[in-house]
């Protein structure tokens, strides 16, 4: 059973686990171990109450970890031996549904301050003086 935070988990019923040869780091172990590891999360087929507006947001911030049937892939092979990997997966997977849960702040509209009108337009002033004293009156040629 994965833990993702006090309310949620994840039963170990359906996750599916798959393993392969690994290109990572592992010398010659590597064409003799899989450890490589692939976790597959049926997403339609899941009993955990997960709100549908934080599936979209996992979408959109991760729409290389869905397939095409709406299933959750995620591999690992960055260690050297399967548990890590395995584990990694894990860790991965839950840091994709904490991101998704994390409801975005609406931005609030807000006009400058008086104070900023003025800078702004002192600012304004104080350059258009220095470009003016830059020109040339006339053409004396």
């Amino acid at each position: 059973m994965i833990a993702i935070d006090e309310r949620l988990t994840i039963p170990d019923e359906e996750l599916m686990w798959s393993y392969a040869r690994s290109g990572g780091p592992g010398g010659q172990n590597v064409n003799k171990v899989s450890s490589k590891a692939a976790l597959r999360w049926r997403v339609a087929a899941t009993t955990v109450p997960i709100p549908l507006a934080a599936w979209a947001r996992m979408k959109k911030a991760f729409p290389s970890r869905f397939t095409a049937d709406g299933d959750v892939l995620i591999t690992s092979q960055e260690h050297r031996d399967q548990d890590r990997n395995r584990e990694a997966c894990v860790g991965k997977l839950v840091e994709m549904i904490l991101a998704g849960l994390v409801e975005p702040t609406v931005r609030k509209k807000t006009k400058p301050g008086k104070g900023a009108k003025r800078r702004r337009l002192a600012d304004k002033k104080q350059n258009s003086a220095k470009k003016q004293s830059r020109r040339t009156s006339g053409h004396d040629d």
